[in-house]
């Protein structure tokens, strides 16, 4: 655990120089801080994974890959700032990872801690997901973003997204809030999906690349995955 917790600490010092450059200007030194922080996300996780007993190795090996498709997100949403004729293509790779990376998340939950009568707790989260995705794209014009061909791969990733979050506090409610696994896992899931919000008007919107709207969206986005790693220590 005090090595789970000293990376953490690396990486929250790390967190002030990326934002600190990347309000600055977008350069590839900001990609290299932004994946340096990254990598000490997953870090934490494979030093957590050693600690897992037999019967959570797999579940938690499933939200390492999770953690290590996030790294690549990372890498690839930032270039996408410093090399502008790939932004589509590399804008799509970072949705596409970042969705693998929810469904490895989930995977690993309902591998851990799903029950035998759980199927309301399952079936509930699938539901609200599906109406969130749907809120965020019906809501496209009303909060002056503009998805164009994305609008698919918005509606699907936002439904992995909000999937996470649904499915992690529905088991945490299952689980009666005593694991602290969940617990954790939820606090991240939360976290995660505002630091998203925050980056639909970034990437969709006009004005909305400020220092305070990439300082937020950070503020939340490393927070969310260090307590997701974190929360590998209590499986």
């Amino acid at each position: 655990m005090t090595v789970c917790l000293v990376l953490t600490a690396c990486g929250m010092l790390c967190l002030p120089v990326y934002i600190r450059e990347k309000t600055r200007r977008y350069s590839l030194k900001a990609v290299f801080w932004k994946t340096l922080i990254s990598f000490l996300f997953v870090s934490v996780g494979a030093f957590a994974l050693r600690c897992a007993p037999d019967t959570g190795r797999t579940p938690c090996t499933l939200v390492l890959l999770g953690l290590c498709l996030g790294m690549l997100g990372d890498i690839w949403l930032d270039l996408k700032y410093v090399y502008r004729q790939d932004d589509q293509a590399l804008t799509v790779a970072g949705f596409f990872v970042f969705g693998a990376g929810h469904v490895l998340y989930m995977s690993g939950l309902l591998l851990r801690y799903a029950r035998p009568g759980a199927l309301p707790y399952l079936l509930i989260p699938a539901l609200l997901a599906v109406l969130a995705s749907a809120a965020v794209v019906l809501t496209e014009k009303p909060m002056k973003l503009r998805y164009g061909k994305m609008k698919p791969v918005v509606a699907v990733y936002g439904f992995l997204l909000f999937g996470t979050v649904f499915l992690s506090g529905s088991l945490a409610l299952m689980h009666g809030w005593q694991e602290r696994t969940l617990n954790l896992f939820f606090a991240g899931a939360v976290l995660f999906a505002l630091s998203d919000l925050i980056l639909s008007g970034t990437y969709f919107g006009e004005g909305k690349e400020r220092p305070i709207d990439l300082t937020l969206n950070y503020l939340t986005y490393f927070p969310a995955q260090y307590l997701i790693a974190l929360s590998l220590l209590f499986v």
